[in-house]
């Protein structure tokens, strides 16, 4: 809780512990969010939760990561389950896991995947901060990166939450470069960017290609700018970035973090 709080507060943070709507006014698409250690990328995070609180808590919280550990099939989708944290319990969205595995063709049901995975665990302290158990989850994580394995997801998830009618975000977890210099790494993050926010899937990948970008979740970003383009966004807004070295003092190997929201039209 104490760090959670000390996030929102940081001098990176907002600035203060925001207000969560009692209605729900759904406002956004999803958010681009880190998955560090919250000493470090928490308060880059923070950002996206601000605003993710004025808009109430969602029925369905989507959280797509990439996968660290090689482990599981190419896009795997937890099963039906219970995930806890300090903060306490948040079921798995069943309904939505089904739906989504139909629509989209690509995605497999598989906890192996999950076993030692971080990036999507590091996001529930955060929503259940702010809507305690309001709230259900759909946990997936892309070992596939590519724009076409994006696409489809994207066309899956929008295909399936809409038959269901859910209220839902979409949050995908990802970090910016990796362990260069702060002046490196902020170079390399705004390419990056700059691609993100015009939803140019083709010119992301390609630029991160070609630049040697250690982004770790690309195919979750990219769902997330076609899911948001099948929605009629034009351009998406950074809120904020920063690297580890911002919050650590050592620039000399740093990550790079941002916190991106797609609205919608």
């Amino acid at each position: 809780m104490r760090l959670i709080e000390w996030s929102f507060t940081h001098p990176l943070g907002p600035g203060e512990v925001p207000q969560v709507s009692e209605v729900r006014r759904k406002e956004s698409v999803g958010f681009m969010v880190p998955h560090a250690g919250y000493i470090y990328s928490g308060p880059v995070a923070a950002w996206a939760y601000y605003y993710l609180a004025k808009e109430g808590p969602p029925e369905t919280v989507i959280i797509v990561g990439p996968n660290h550990t090689g482990l599981g099939s190419p896009i795997s989708i937890m099963p039906p389950s219970i995930w806890e944290t300090p903060l306490g319990h948040v079921h798995v969205d069943a309904e939505a896991v089904e739906e989504i595995v139909r629509e989209s063709g690509i995605v497999d049901v598989d906890h192996t995947a999950h076993i030692y995975e971080h990036s999507l665990e590091v996001q529930l302290p955060f929503l259940q901060y702010l809507f305690g158990n309001k709230f259900k989850i759909v946990p997936i994580v892309m070992a596939l990166q590519s724009p076409e394995a994006a696409k489809a997801l994207a066309k899956g998830i929008y295909n399936a939450m809409e038959k269901l009618g859910k209220d839902y975000v979409f949050l995908a977890s990802s970090d910016l470069n990796h362990y260069e210099p702060h002046e490196v790494t902020v170079k390399k993050d705004m390419m990056a960017i700059e691609r993100i926010l015009k939803l140019d899937t083709e010119g992301l990948y390609k630029t991160l290609i070609e630049n040697d970008i250690s982004m770790c979740g690309p195919g979750p970003v990219m769902t997330l700018m076609e899911l948001s383009k099948l929605y009629g966004t034009k351009e998406a807004v950074l809120l904020k970035h920063a690297t580890s070295g911002d919050t650590s003092g050592d620039y000399s190997q740093v990550v790079g973090y941002a916190s991106i929201r797609f609205p919608l039209p």
